[in-house]
């Protein structure tokens, strides 16, 4: 049972200080690590890495390609699980949930974008913004769709097919899937990568409004300063750690 503020029963400012401290710290993981075999070569990926990202927060993650960011974003949001350290969300502790519990709380409060969109082909672009709230039980569906398809300027485009659109239209209508559910954290996975300059930055002051505008958590892992700038905070993975960003 998670704490209300009706339930701190004390004077102490050193415990107000720490119940307020927990209670704004959304996503946090400590002593992260995380090693892949290379044939017998071990390869460490991440290395007692720890983070706290508060509620409401836009975070870039900077880094190399193979640094290892893709794999912290598949930890976050429970795909992959990691060798040793826990992972809060929201006060879960996902590194404690079975794997049909971990997919249950992934499914309804994450959203996650990914660099090469990973539309499904034989739906169109309405059916595959409505499949998170069709698995998550949600009324309404083509209501929630359409609004998001409206909000990214996509609506027209309803009963297109992906293999029709455009890569920055791909990107967008990956974006309306991952934010249509309402999700307490959105991860984004190189959104940019793939699309040209110009479309990359569109795309990045949509994702930043969408997530301000609802007050969600968004993690942005990139290798481009120009996606990082759009983010309160900037970090780079380096080594298997996390280091702020100047």
């Amino acid at each position: 049972m998670r704490a209300s503020a009706s339930m701190v029963q004390t004077d102490s400012p050193l415990i107000h200080a720490e119940y307020n401290h927990l209670m704004s710290t959304f996503l946090r993981f400590h002593d992260l690590t995380k090693s892949y075999y290379e044939g017998d070569v071990r390869r460490v990926v991440l290395q007692n890495a720890h983070a706290e990202f508060q509620s409401g927060e836009i975070t870039a993650i900077l880094g190399k390609s193979g640094s290892g960011k893709s794999t912290l974003l598949n930890l976050i949001s429970g795909i992959d699980v990691a060798d040793g350290g826990p992972i809060w969300v929201d006060g879960q502790n996902l590194t404690a949930l079975s794997e049909r519990d971990c997919t249950l709380f992934r499914r309804a409060q994450i959203g996650f974008i990914f660099q090469f969109f990973n539309l499904i082909p034989t739906l169109t672009v309405g059916e595959n913004v409505s499949l998170p709230l069709e698995l998550n039980r949600i009324p309404h569906i083509h209501k929630g769709a359409q609004d998001l398809l409206e909000a990214v300027g996509l609506l027209d485009r309803w009963g297109t097919f992906p293999e029709k659109l455009s890569g920055g239209e791909q990107q967008r209508v990956a974006l309306a899937r991952a934010l249509v559910h309402d999700p307490l954290l959105i991860l984004a996975d190189e959104p940019t990568g793939n699309l040209d300059e110009e479309t990359g930055m569109q795309m990045m002051s949509l994702l930043a409004r969408l997530a301000r505008e609802r007050n969600r958590t968004l993690l942005i892992v990139t290798h481009s300063l120009e996606t990082a700038s759009h983010a309160d905070r900037v970090l780079r993975l380096s080594h298997g750690e996390l280091v702020s960003e100047r």
